[in-house]
């Protein structure tokens, strides 16, 4: 199986968006969509929908924030929950490890780092704004 390609809801009903341009970049973000087209709790749900502005800390120049998810489900206690989901890896949410010589791959990880915590910072404040929660899930989650 690819590690990226399109997605096919089966509700597509529920689908916030159009249904017929769904892309995954993972198999994680694949594993979540199926959860969120078969799952009877999630009422909506969409797939990069969501457009969340940021300031990059590499040029200090805004860009835009696309997260990988836009739920709104009930939860036990019947109440509607609207949440903003991203999938990453659990290696991405921790500052990299220093090496003995700063190789490019350290230097890009650094990058990489940096931009996810303006991100997050960015989709935290949007959320709080609008009472929508912000989760960040690994494969911990997803596995």
């Amino acid at each position: 199986m690819s590690y990226s390609g399109r997605f096919k809801p089966k509700n597509y009903k529920k689908y916030k968006g159009d249904p017929t341009k769904i892309i995954y970049r993972s198999l994680w973000e694949r594993r979540f969509m199926v959860y969120c087209d078969t799952n009877t709790n999630i009422i909506e749900w969409g797939s990069e929908e969501v457009i969340i502005p940021y300031i990059s800390p590499l040029d200090k120049r805004p860009h835009r924030y696309f997260p990988d998810f836009y739920i709104k489900f009930v939860n036990d206690k019947g109440q509607s929950i609207r949440e903003i989901i991203e999938v990453k890896p659990k290696k991405q949410l921790k500052p990299p490890k220093e090496p003995k010589r700063q190789t490019k791959r350290y230097l890009n990880e650094i990058a990489t780092y940096a931009v996810n915590q303006a991100k997050f910072k960015a989709a935290e404040e949007y959320c709080k704004d609008r009472r929508l929660n912000f989760r960040i899930l690994t494969e911990d989650h997803l596995t």
